[in-house]
């Protein structure tokens, strides 16, 4: 009973994250998760989009500006991904619908869909993946 009470909790308090969020200005469907831990850049929170069932765990980084470069773009989470904790997304990425980016990845390029990518800089090491829910891999 607290264990569900818990979760019921917990849920309202992850949707009131997206809730500010998006009034700071990002673009997030309220069907995404975002970590508490995960950071998000206000610098450009404009640049930062992040799509339907997509998830964001703790301290995963995600960017939208480069101030040495003068750089401002929009880094971009589609549909049902799973970004791993402590990755970091630089800014003006995409990363794919159905794609994971593995704990601790720095994605400099785009990740294509259907895809899990990893590494420094993140390469991608397995295609035609299918995912689940919370980013859990269906086809082996």
């Amino acid at each position: 009973m607290i264990r569900v009470m818990f979760y019921k909790v917990r849920n309202v308090l992850l949707f009131l994250r997206i809730v500010f969020l998006r009034i700071r200005g990002c673009n997030i469907d309220y069907s995404a998760r975002v970590s508490f831990k995960a950071r998000i850049d206000f610098t450009n929170s404009k640049g930062v989009v992040i799509e339907k069932n997509a998830h964001v765990t703790f301290d995963a980084i995600i960017l939208t500006h480069d101030f040495t470069r003068k750089i401002w773009k929009t880094t971009t989470v589609k549909e049902n991904s799973f970004i791993g904790a402590g990755s970091i997304l630089l800014p003006g990425v995409t990363v794919g619908p159905q794609s994971i980016v593995a704990a601790g990845s720095v994605v400099t390029k785009d990740v294509p869909p259907n895809s899990i990518v990893a590494g420094n800089p993140a390469k991608v090491i397995r295609e035609g993946v299918e995912l689940g829910k919370l980013g859990r891999i269906i086809n082996r």
